[in-house]
């Protein structure tokens, strides 16, 4: 049984947090924006870089989202040493295919709850306090990945805090979304121009976010407003009319801008 305080799993979690954000963003950075990695881009869609006054401060807010996240997890592992979660640690305890049910339900429920809190954190009136970090960067890069603001911060991790004590969740599961999550969002922020414009838009990959699709809601805050899948956005119509055809048939032309 874990029975450590508090204020131990919130510095753990803030240096486990920090860490896993400089080695997987910084890592992929690296790799993408490295010279010998130009050969990469796609010539069509190129744009200029990030400046590194941009990249610090997407770095500072990253910081920052770090702490709430690592109060949020302190939390979620205080509750389990108290038993008013509904975390377990025996893999048998519900079937070793709920493991692959409840980390795909996990996905579809936090894919709506970003969509709709996202979405309203554009609401003219709430986006100068919630969202207007995150779009300093005009174009992203792995840095922007986590770069929300304190009070957005708080807001997505409401849903990973509420979902232990709805749904139960193997520890594997939680850290299995939690990886997901962490590789999907470093993706997102990969940048329009790093990745082929064929990826991911064949039949199946067009159902999933990706680099391309995420920076258009970058350059036109209206639109792609999902987190893992395309549902939501082709649904309610928020999907960027132009998307499909600019990218699922490999046109050549550059993506609009507003």
């Amino acid at each position: 049984m874990l029975d450590r305080s508090f204020g131990f799993y919130g510095i753990a979690f803030f240096g486990i947090i920090l860490l896993r954000y400089f080695l997987v963003a910084g890592g992929t950075y690296l790799f993408f924006y490295a010279p010998f990695s130009q050969s990469f881009i796609n010539d069509n869609l190129r744009h200029q870089s990030p400046s590194w006054r941009s990249i610090q401060r997407d770095i500072q807010l990253s910081i920052l989202s770090a702490g709430v996240f690592a109060l949020a997890a302190a939390f979620i592992l205080s509750g389990y040493s108290w038993g008013i979660t509904r975390l377990y640690s025996h893999a048998q305890q519900y079937g070793l295919w709920y493991l692959g049910v409840s980390y795909g339900g996990v996905l579809v429920l936090q894919d709506a709850y970003f969509y709709f809190t996202h979405r309203l954190f554009h609401h003219p009136s709430l986006f100068p306090w919630l969202h207007q970090g995150h779009h300093r960067s005009r174009y992203p890069t792995p840095w922007t990945s986590f770069a929300f603001d304190p009070l957005e911060a708080i807001v997505q991790s409401l849903f990973l805090v509420g979902i232990v004590f709805v749904i139960p969740l193997h520890f594997i599961t939680l850290i299995a979304v939690l990886t997901t999550m962490t590789v999907w969002a470093v993706l997102n922020h990969l940048g329009i121009d790093r990745l082929p414009s064929s990826f991911p838009h064949h039949w199946l990959g067009r159902w999933f976010i990706g680099p391309a699709h995420h920076s258009i809601h970058h350059l036109k805050y209206t639109v792609h407003y999902g987190l893992y899948f395309t549902f939501w956005d082709k649904l309610l119509g928020t999907q960027d009319p132009n998307y499909e055809q600019k990218f699922g048939e490999h046109r050549t032309s550059k993506v609009d801008e507003p």
